[in-house]
């Protein structure tokens, strides 16, 4: 074999394509993290849906489609749900997510409810609608900023003062009360949303406790009565969608007040049985 030949022979066995362990093509560091990347996008993705929502519900309120507007604060407190359960099972909880979380909530559930309650009812009370609904908004903030810095200290089981999605969609079932009864144009509107904005707010930023049920966990001896309790609210919810959602928000938003005087109750009882003992 000549020198030429040599030269031929040792320059096949060059391979131009790098590979790693077992003959494969090593992967580019940038296609490997994309699918990473679009995980950690996803929820926020679903909160800038929540704000899409909430900047929405405030334009059909103001062009006078409140029914509309109310079902898009509904749909905004489903998303921020979703956003908050999405972040947890992927692993892409950070503090950005928090933040950006937070800034939704206080459009969507903040400002939008109160603008529509304001668009929808208080309107004609002047300057004391506008109070009633910017109390509510003010109220919503301050809630939003005390669960943020209570966040680490605070029991998981309950949240201290009513959530502001709740509060928000108290007032959008009771606009699609006010629909379906066809009260929309009483007189007596303006009067009856502007106390139900206030104590609201009062709750939003009182210290009852309310039940958080992201951390409850449900045992597997009840998972056929769970089943069957959730068939009859499916069935109800489709036939009397807005009955349904009044009344489970009302029992909810009742619920604080009516736990706070049953403390107050079983610690006076404590205390007389201390003194008589």
């Amino acid at each position: 074999m000549d020198r030429s030949e040599k030269s031929e022979s040792r320059f096949r066995k060059v391979r131009l394509i790098p590979r790693g362990k077992g003959g494969r093509r090593l992967k580019r560091k940038g296609s490997a993290n994309r699918p990473r990347r679009a995980i950690f996008l996803l929820p926020s993705l679903i909160t800038a849906g929540n704000l899409f929502c909430g900047m929405f519900a405030m334009i059909f309120a103001f062009n006078g489609e409140f029914h509309q507007a109310a079902l898009l604060i509904v749909l905004a407190h489903l998303l921020d749900g979703v956003d908050g359960a999405v972040a947890r099972l992927t692993h892409t909880t950070s503090q950005f997510g928090v933040e950006f979380d937070s800034l939704a909530d206080v459009v969507s559930f903040g400002v939008a409810p109160a603008v529509l309650v304001y668009v929808f009812a208080l309107q004609p009370l002047g300057i004391w609608g506008g109070f009633g609904a910017a109390l509510f908004a003010v109220c919503g903030a301050l809630r939003l900023a005390r669960f943020n810095v209570q966040t680490l200290a605070a029991e998981k089981s309950y949240f201290t003062g009513l959530p502001i999605p709740a509060a928000a969609a108290m007032i959008a079932a009771t606009i699609f009360m006010y629909f379906m009864l066809g009260l929309e144009n009483t007189g007596s509107k303006p009067v009856v949303f502007i106390v139900i904005a206030c104590v609201l707010a009062g709750l939003m930023v009182s210290n009852f406790r309310y039940f958080s049920l992201k951390q409850h966990h449900f045992k597997k001896r009840s998972t056929i009565g769970l089943l069957l309790s959730a068939l009859a609210v499916i069935i109800l919810t489709i036939t009397m969608w807005q009955i349904v959602l009044f009344s489970a928000l009302l029992a909810y938003t009742l619920s604080g007040p009516l736990l706070g005087l049953l403390a107050v109750r079983k610690r006076r009882r404590e205390e007389q049985a201390l003194v008589q003992a």
